[in-house]
């Protein structure tokens, strides 16, 4: 089958979110219309064409993201589908590699995803690099140590108190996406159609600190069954974190809280839990990334150890990131120069992208050590400066 790829026109941007849901089974919601083409740019997406048939999308947002030391252009990867009619007929190939060739050409060195399916993108050079806890924790899980009350407020969610925070947060944060004003109305849309029976969507903030949640009530036995569903929690400080989530806990009339995506490294379950099994806690993979120029996105980041490693990538995808490229680095800055030394280790692009952000180990990617102990040395350097990497929402 011949598959067509090129660019939409801004009048087809609503025809393509059609493909896109029903390549997923569904219809898109006439009062998401607004919101959801409201941060996409036709120009950065794109529609497979059998004929003059629209069958497949993909696309990307362009925003900044914090990585290791640094805050850099990242391309969000997203509205990727194809019609169940046209699978397997290679129209995402043809996508994905258009995409990747596009996005050099614009100078673009990162790529991020959210995967449906991890090992589809593995294909295409992504990596599993910020990681998630989903949590479901009993109202009124005992902390270690009593938090002081007062100090909170509810406000409106995404006013300007809680964008701070959110702001203060993303830029040491990895995997962090930096939100404009069209990216603070995506994330706190409430249609009703999405809340389940669950309350409006609510905000609660103190100082360093937010939540954005909503309440779903329900009753069994004469006894309150809901829950708290949480959408996010941001803080700054471990004293606003523990402010948060003794709120969020405390609340009433509802039996557990649930928490789709919490850090990997959150306070609350390393160090406020009294005890941390009660949380029910599912560690699972969140943000994948792709290194779309190798050298400059390695280059971009900072090092959490010294680093002088030489690296042999073999990258058919993206065939002008293969080589041998020398990376030396450190928390004050790095540079890559390609050369002809012999390796000190072969790692594959999606190796590079798990470990891009430090918070999946390189020496858990099955790369090949050629130079004994390099891998260890490389493995140090490539880990978290600070906080480990999260990225709060799905894009």
């Amino acid at each position: 089958m011949t598959v067509t790829v090129r660019t939409l026109q801004p009048s087809e941007l609503d025809g393509g979110l059609h493909v896109l849901e029903r390549a997923f089974g569904g219809v898109p919601h006439p009062d998401d219309l607004a919101t959801e083409l409201s941060v996409v740019e036709a120009s950065r997406t794109y529609g497979g064409f059998a004929g003059d048939e629209m069958v497949a999308t993909a696309g990307s947002f362009a925003f900044d993201m914090a990585v290791p030391g640094a805050v850099v252009p990242v391309a969000g990867v997203t509205w990727v589908g194809v019609l169940p009619t046209h699978r397997r007929q290679g129209v995402l190939h043809a996508l994905m590699e258009r995409q990747l060739s596009d996005l050099h050409d614009e100078g673009t060195a990162v790529a991020a995803l959210w995967a449906t399916e991890a090992q589809i993108y593995g294909r295409y050079g992504y990596g599993p690099a910020a990681w998630m806890l989903n949590l479901t924790i009993p109202r009124g899980a005992a902390f270690r140590s009593p938090v002081p009350s007062g100090g909170l407020r509810l406000v409106e969610p995404g006013c300007a108190q809680v964008r701070e925070v959110y702001a203060q947060v993303a830029a040491r944060t990895p995997g962090f996406p930096v939100r404009d004003e069209a990216w603070w109305g995506y994330r706190v849309q409430d249609p009703e159609h999405r809340r389940g029976g669950a309350s409006p969507l609510q905000c609660v903030l103190t100082d360093g600190g937010y939540a954005l949640y909503s309440m779903a009530m329900s009753w069994q036995d004469a006894l309150p069954a809901g829950a708290v569903k949480v959408r996010e929690v941001v803080a700054a400080t471990p004293a606003a974190a523990a402010r948060v989530w003794r709120h969020l806990l405390d609340l009433d009339l509802v039996k557990e809280v649930q928490v789709f995506a919490a850090a990997p490294d959150d306070v609350l379950l390393h160090g406020l839990l009294a005890e941390p099994r009660v949380a029910a806690a599912k560690y699972r993979d969140a943000l994948h990334v792709r290194l779309v120029d190798v050298p400059a996105a390695l280059a971009a980041r900072r090092y959490a150890a010294d680093v002088d490693v030489v690296l042999e990538v073999e990258d058919p995808r993206c065939p002008w990131n293969t080589g041998r490229w020398r990376l030396v680095g450190g928390r004050s800055g790095a540079s890559v120069s390609r050369v002809q030394d012999e390796p000190d280790l072969v790692v594959a692009p999606s190796d590079l992208g798990a470990a891009y952000l430090g918070g999946t180990p390189l020496r858990s990617r099955g790369v090949v050590e050629r130079t004994p102990g390099a891998l260890s040395r490389a493995t140090t350097a490539f880990g978290p400066l600070d906080a480990a990497p999260w990225c709060p929402q799905v894009f």
